[in-house]
């Protein structure tokens, strides 16, 4: 899925809070030009938009600013909000070279594991890799396979079956999913004479 977006080139001078007041969130955008940053401005609705179609640190984004002008693609690099209200505050944007660009890609399980239908519970560990890629080969995500994991199995980093020029650097020995018997949970009943005797059950 292609994703677009327009910004404008800030203000000199402008304050982040008048800007916000008018409707339009502060940005920066680097990486295009060396060492170089320019001070952007996107409407708020666009922004809403945006961080719903393309996610931090992952998604690549065709990024337009006429009246620099310049237009390439881009990636979120921080996104700042409100803890709770979820109002945005400012955005940045960075602009990778052609050489290998360090990302997260989201972790999919796929599939239904023996240990699991032998009444086993999947534990998910690692939800996110460090990787190395280029721009222009970004996963959406990394897709593991656990359907022959057996009750008590772990599946490794070192094990993933990776896109072509996908490069993780996060240690190979790393968990990223098991597979653990339920846990027992001890349950405490009441007998015809008054004492009580503790059961265990499966959780």
């Amino acid at each position: 899925m292609k994703v677009e977006v327009e910004c404008q080139k800030r203000p000199e001078k402008s304050k982040p809070r008048a800007l916000r007041r008018e409707g339009l969130i502060p940005a920066v955008l680097y990486g295009h030009n060396g060492t170089e940053s320019v001070a952007l401005t996107i409407k708020h609705k666009e922004a809403q938009i945006l961080l719903k179609k393309a996610a931090i640190n992952n998604t690549l984004v065709d990024l337009n600013v006429p009246d620099l002008p310049w237009n390439g693609k881009v990636i979120i690099r921080e996104v700042q909000a409100h803890p709770w209200k979820r109002n945005i505050f400012h955005l940045s944007f960075f602009s990778p070279s052609r050489k290998s660009l360090e990302i997260l890609i989201p972790i999919t399980l796929v599939g239904e594991s023996i240990g699991a239908k032998q009444g086993g519970i999947i534990e998910q560990q690692t939800t996110e890799l460090k990787a190395l890629c280029k721009p222009t080969n970004i996963p959406e995500s990394i897709e593991v396979d656990i359907t022959n994991l057996n009750l008590g199995d772990s599946f490794i980093v070192e094990q993933l079956v990776l896109p072509e020029g996908v490069e993780v650097i996060d240690d190979p020995n790393t968990n990223i999913a098991s597979v653990v018997a339920p846990r027992k949970v001890a349950e405490s009943t009441q007998t015809s004479d008054g004492s009580s005797e503790t059961t265990a059950s499966l959780e």
